[in-house]
């Protein structure tokens, strides 16, 4: 009788783990760091280390009482999330303030969800929505945006052998443009590290595509009916391939994450047309962060040898269309009529119900 292995599935091994996904993140984000020193000096840097400093304290004592685990921290999430929380805001955003928002995107975006790659809605936008809500006259502050004693370097000219020319004007404003949120200021280098981040196969296309051609072909059409249309290209570049592709928010398959990448892009120009401005990307991403699971549901890959029912498919489709834009359409509701506010309360009450509940069954 030969002998024979036995082996156990998975076949399919790696050796990565979330800690090396994590710092290729870092690594794609840490030029945008630097740049945003270029233009304001040490300020805008302060800010990013605030978030991440209020992230990483807040995982470290949450996850050591409630979890036991004080070395949950090394897996670098706390940190990813904290510079993604500082790329979105403006330079001379209150230090405590980003703290609050640092420690308040781990504990009610990640941690009481159950830990990473549980969670339901990105943290990092759920940190500027808590800096947003409890702390509206920092946020909406225009001092927070500029200040000209403190402007380093505001552009380059980098490009100036191409004479005084339209093209080089564009491509030194592509490198650096000292305007906008701190990670807004270098549409190069977002997109040198998206297509890092892409090599690495740390995200996919997918949905960065699908937002980015639904926004473009949605802004013209708008343009055409006279909406007044706020793009800021470095924001949608740090939304579309920073925030959007977050794993455990987004859908699997590359047919859903394309369609939710569309829908992103839908609620950008919705938001448009209802002249929302600081929170279009957080709204349009929180948003489409609900509907991961029946997206993702809605496109699972054919079980082989079974019927495909496409009538149940399209009134399933259309059905999901249906509830998104509706959803839409009710967050553009509260927005103008300043109930956001309750919404996240009763997201917080929401979380610490189901956090305890879930504690006291154990």
């Amino acid at each position: 009788m030969e002998n024979k292995q036995i082996t156990y599935s998975p076949y399919i091994r790696t050796k990565d783990n979330v800690t090396k996904v994590m710092l290729d993140v870092i690594i794609a984000l840490t030029p945008i760091v630097g740049i945003s020193y270029l233009v304001y000096g040490i300020t805008p840097v302060l800010v990013i280390l605030a978030a991440v400093m209020g992230a990483v304290v807040a995982e470290v004592i949450f996850s050591t009482i409630f979890y036991k685990k004080p070395n949950s921290v090394l897996d670098l999430s706390a940190v990813v999330t904290g510079m993604l929380l500082g790329l979105t805001l403006a330079p001379f955003t209150s230090l405590y303030v980003v703290a609050f928002g640092g420690a308040s995107a781990v504990i009610f975006g990640k941690l009481m969800y159950g830990g990473l790659g549980r969670n339901e809605f990105n943290p990092a936008l759920v940190g500027r929505e808590f800096m947003t809500i409890f702390f509206p006259a920092v946020m909406t502050s225009g001092a927070i945006w500029y200040n000209q004693d403190a402007l380093r370097l505001s552009s380059v000219n980098i490009f100036g052998f191409l004479g005084n020319t339209g093209l080089a004007t564009y491509l030194n404003n592509t490198f650096l443009n000292g305007s906008g949120a701190i990670g807004e200021y270098s549409v190069l280098l977002l997109i040198l590290g998206g297509l890092y981040l892409l090599l690495r196969d740390r995200i996919s296309w997918h949905i960065p595509a699908g937002m980015f051609m639904t926004v473009f072909i949605g802004m013209f059409i708008l343009e055409f009916f006279k909406v007044d249309v706020k793009l800021s290209l470095g924001g949608l570049l740090l939304g579309g391939i920073y925030m959007a592709t977050d794993m455990p928010t987004t859908p699997s398959t590359q047919l859903a994450k394309f369609y939710y990448g569309k829908m992103i892009g839908v609620a950008i120009l919705l938001c448009w047309v209802h002249n929302v401005q600081f929170e279009t990307l957080s709204y349009s991403i929180l948003i489409l962060n609900a509907f991961a699971k029946p997206i993702n549901n809605l496109y699972r890959p054919k079980v082989f040898g079974t019927k495909v029912n496409w009538g149940s498919i399209i009134l399933k489709g259309l059905g999901l269309f249906v509830g998104i834009i509706a959803a839409i359409e009710a967050v553009m509701y509260l927005h103008h009529a300043g109930y956001m506010q309750y919404v996240v309360y009763a997201y917080i009450v929401y979380m610490i119900v189901k956090f305890v509940r879930v504690k006291m069954n154990k």
